[in-house]
């Protein structure tokens, strides 16, 4: 692949690696274009935010594909992962320890897929203080690191399938197809409260982005590798 290919446009699908953040993958492949092309100011950018303890499809597009991010970012996203019932953390997943701990000796696995349905169709989700919406110019997440407390509005999303894949107490796996927005640390969050119990987010992997599927990815060592072979 040559450099006036790469400026053409090139979409890359890179299954981003468990503690990375999305920023560092993008960072990786800019360095790549600029080592190996001498592409010093070549747009690049992803379609779509992982929190560095998330795993599964990023979009990378290089190049006039850039104009594409918003499309990509609008697509419908499928996730897996797992739920821990009875405890919570401030942040909804295990970036920080729990802080509660709640009973789940009521929680039948009926219960459970009985519970799934309530989040189906349209509702409304307060994203979580540790996340990147902005409020009065600010990152929610700047207001939760200083401890300040501030208002999240909720927001609007769509839940087509919320599948429950395995129940073993107190882990949950689960698949979600869902709209652009949608936080599944949220999710976790409101999931433990419709039980009565407690839930936080313990792994999670995004497998598809509209038609684009984890499975056709690359890992972000075989990137070089593959730019060079066209």
């Amino acid at each position: 692949m040559t450099a006036e290919d790469l400026k053409a446009g090139k979409v890359l699908l890179i299954d981003k690696p468990y503690g990375w953040t999305s920023f560092q993958v993008v960072n990786k492949i800019k360095h790549i274009l600029r080592h190996d092309y001498d592409l010093k100011k070549i747009k690049i950018g992803h379609a779509g935010t992982l929190d560095p303890l998330a795993t599964g499809l990023l979009i990378v597009c290089i190049g006039k594909e850039t104009k594409m991010i918003e499309k990509y970012q609008m697509s419908e996203k499928e996730y897996t992962g797992t739920f821990v019932l009875g405890a919570t953390t401030p942040c909804f997943d295990m970036e920080k320890p729990v802080d509660a701990t709640y009973p789940t000796e009521h929680i039948t696995s009926q219960l459970i897929e009985d519970t799934t349905k309530q989040f189906l169709g349209q509702i409304e989700q307060v994203p979580p203080m540790f996340s990147a919406v902005k409020i009065n110019g600010k990152r929610a997440f700047d207001y939760a690191r200083k401890q300040e407390d501030v208002e999240i509005k909720a927001k609007n999303i769509v839940i087509k399938t919320f599948e429950i894949t395995r129940t073993e107490m107190p882990e949950v796996d689960f698949r979600i197809e869902c709209s652009k927005g949608t936080y599944i640390r949220s999710i976790a969050r409101d999931f433990g409260q419709a039980l009565d119990s407690g839930a936080y987010l313990s792994r999670l992997c995004r497998e598809r982005i509209g038609d684009f599927r984890r499975i056709d990815a690359l890992q972000i060592d075989d990137v070089r590798e593959y730019l060079q072979q066209g």
